[in-house]
């Protein structure tokens, strides 16, 4: 008999065994577990199942290729067909049945094989422990051990947990009664259960560390705990949890080694929950460190209700402690809400009364459509999905004008995130408030430009007692008015410490919190945080250019950067040569925009006449536009005292 349906019965199963015996490498593709090509930090695997063809797999590294047998074969050094079938009858708990064809075990002791038994992704050439596995199972019931702890019977079958009365490996000739915890086909920890046992004589692990339920990463459906001890972590699964067992606090490392060479992608948070004592609270803080600079997320919470670890909370109350563990599922939920509530405090609606309250005492701090018709008309519309750069000389007005612009979009009711890396929060809500008193009196026919304020005379609160009543009325509307738009406003004050990373998060925390993809203002580029201390100041800023650009290429908004120019004369036309400081401003972003005083670059003008007029006459002149015409100019009144920019 040639067991040909057979084997074609097995062949589908190609990409199941593959998965029980190796991993993925950081690139996606398995490791091979012949050659190994794929292990350590920097490799890439070579080995892959056939897309057209899933029964084939290939290995680009060794160039070995086959079906399931084939593999079979090579993994575990088997040349001989019928051993290679026999083989991965035993593997997928099937048998051979008289004509030829494969059949399912129903033998339910037989369920627990190396198909359910963890394995990591390092290459074995050892020959596995499934076969004792299977027969310490056997003699599970000889001992109280398990029950004594706790452990549920679900437990103990599920990770083929078992008993060995004559355990005698490195045990220096003595006979341990020792249960059986398997952490990998290959490795597994051995638990003298002699209460009498000296320290040294309770626990041995046969061969290479490894700890216990590691593939609860890929597969888990809940909050995953990680605990020192294997019997904390058999606790946790006893009362419905997931969890990782490390062996010991000293596996911290281990651990980290383990996930930083193989990176694999958590389906679950962390629960960070190592055992009360103060060992176990350094290696928490060692373990959230090394999680924190993967990237990974995770949470610190004790399910254990101030007992030492998790079996001795099961033993204590376990209703408390499945309450306590099943708490774990809404700690993303809690913290996501956490954020939320420190979140909106950043908006500038949540400071108002803070910076009522500044005036009262005295204190003075220093600090889509745009909402200008001509600027819309030049721009298509308004604001698209792109980098928008303004730049200018000092005092001309650059950031003020970019700031009532997005006062202009948050009164039309959406978000404006605005990264402040020079001015104080304070400060840029008495500018956007004094452009709102002058407003006022412009509106007002028998208003009186006199009574408008600037920064100063908003914050400086001993002004107060000599305003009229008229003034402080004046005041008071336009506090209100700015109200209105305010709780769109978001500001980050920064001071040098704020780069394209950090932007990019606060970004993905407001649309994740607020639901609403905000404009991004940034002033100004060459302040962010370098991103490498060592470059240069081009080098860190044409990264910063770089990052901005996909930042609203991935978050699909508007990104306005205010920059300066690299050169002071007040004559001089403005011109793409003022960006040439970085590059990439000119060549990375969608529009710039160029601000100057009227008549610049003409015959006869005169830069000290221009600035002592006022208002100040300002063209805005678009030197590039990506998706538009270029060239445009546009005319405006620029009230630098009352911070407010006018199209003529």
């Amino acid at each position: 008999m040639d067991y040909r349906e057979a084997r074609e019965q097995l062949k589908p199963r190609l990409r199941d065994y593959v998965e029980s015996i190796t991993g993925k490498s950081k690139g996606g593709m398995y490791i091979c577990p012949i050659c190994g090509s794929g292990t350590g930090e920097k490799h890439t695997g070579a080995f892959s199942i056939d897309s057209k063809d899933p029964t084939r797999w290939h290995c680009f590294k060794c160039g070995e290729g086959g079906d399931i047998f084939d593999l079979i074969g090579k993994v575990e050094h088997m040349d001989e067909p019928r051993a290679q079938l026999e083989r991965a009858c035993d593997i997928f708990r099937m048998s051979l049945d008289g004509r030829g064809k494969v059949a399912q075990n129903q033998d339910k002791n037989e369920r627990y094989t190396d198909m359910n038994i963890h394995t990591d992704t390092r290459t074995h050439t050892d020959k596995d422990y499934i076969s004792y596995y299977k027969e310490c199972q056997k003699h599970l019931r000889e001992t109280g051990y398990y029950t004594l702890r706790g452990i549920a019977e679900e437990v103990t079958s599920r990770l083929m947990l078992g008993y060995d009365s004559h355990f005698t490996r490195n045990t220096g000739g003595k006979v341990w009664k020792a249960i059986i915890i398997p952490t990998s086909k290959y490795t597994y920890v051995a638990r003298n259960t002699d209460p009498e046992a000296g320290d040294g004589e309770r626990y041995r692990k046969v061969g290479k560390a490894t700890p216990l339920n590691y593939k609860a990463l890929q597969n888990a459906t809940k909050p995953i705990y990680i605990v020192e001890g294997e019997i904390d972590a058999l606790s946790i699964m006893t009362v419905g949890g997931e969890a990782i067992g490390l062996g010991s606090a000293d596996n911290v490392n281990l651990f980290l080694r383990e996930y930083i060479t193989n990176k694999p992608k958590p389906v679950q948070p962390l629960v960070i929950a190592l055992d009360n004592d103060e060992t176990g609270r350094k290696w928490a803080d060692t373990l959230a460190e090394g999680l924190d600079k993967e990237g990974v997320q995770y949470f610190r919470y004790d399910p254990c209700n101030g007992h030492k670890d998790a079996n001795e909370a099961l033993l204590a109350d376990k209703e408390a402690f499945t309450l306590a563990v099943e708490y774990a599922e809404h700690l993303e939920e809690e913290a996501l809400e956490a954020e939320r509530e420190e979140y909106y405090k950043t908006s500038a609606g949540s400071h108002l009364q803070e910076f009522i309250n500044g005036i009262a005492e005295s204190v003075n701090t220093p600090a889509q459509p745009t909402g200008f018709t001509n600027l819309d008309k030049e721009l298509d519309g308004g604001l698209y999905e792109g980098l928008y750069i303004i730049g200018a000389i000092t005092s001309l007005g650059k950031t003020t004008l970019a700031l009532q612009i997005a006062d202009q979009i948050a009164t039309s009711g959406r978000d404006v995130l605005i990264i402040s890396l020079e001015m104080a929060r304070t400060e840029l809500m008495s500018k956007s408030i004094s452009r709102l008193t002058l407003l006022d009196v412009m509106n007002d026919p028998a208003g009186d430009i006199k009574n408008a304020k600037t920064n100063r005379g908003i914050t400086a609160g001993v002004r107060y007692e000599h305003y009229s009543q008229t003034e402080r009325d004046l005041i008071q509307r336009a506090i209100t008015a700015y109200g209105d738009f305010a709780g769109h406003i978001f500001i980050y004050e920064g001071i040098g410490d704020i780069g394209v990373d950090q932007i990019r998060e606060k970004v993905r925390k407001h649309k994740a919190i607020t639901g609403q993809s905000p404009v991004l203002l940034v002033d100004y580029l060459q302040i962010m945080a370098p991103y490498d201390v060592r470059a240069t100041d081009k080098q860190n800023t044409d990264r910063a250019v770089r990052e901005l650009k996909r930042i609203s290429r991935d978050f699909k908004i508007p990104v306005i950067g205010i920059s300066s120019f690299n050169r002071t004369s007040y004559k001089e036309e403005v011109d793409l040569d003022a960006f040439k400081e970085s590059g990439a401003i000119e060549y990375g972003s969608d529009v710039l925009i160029g601000l100057q005083l009227k008549g610049a670059g003409t015959s006869g003008f005169n830069s000290t006449d221009a600035k002592r007029r006022d208002p100040r006459e300002i063209e805005l002149v678009i030197l590039k536009n990506r998706n538009g015409k270029t060239g445009g100019r546009i005319a405006y009144n620029y009230y630098p005292l009352f911070n407010y920019f006018k199209e003529v």
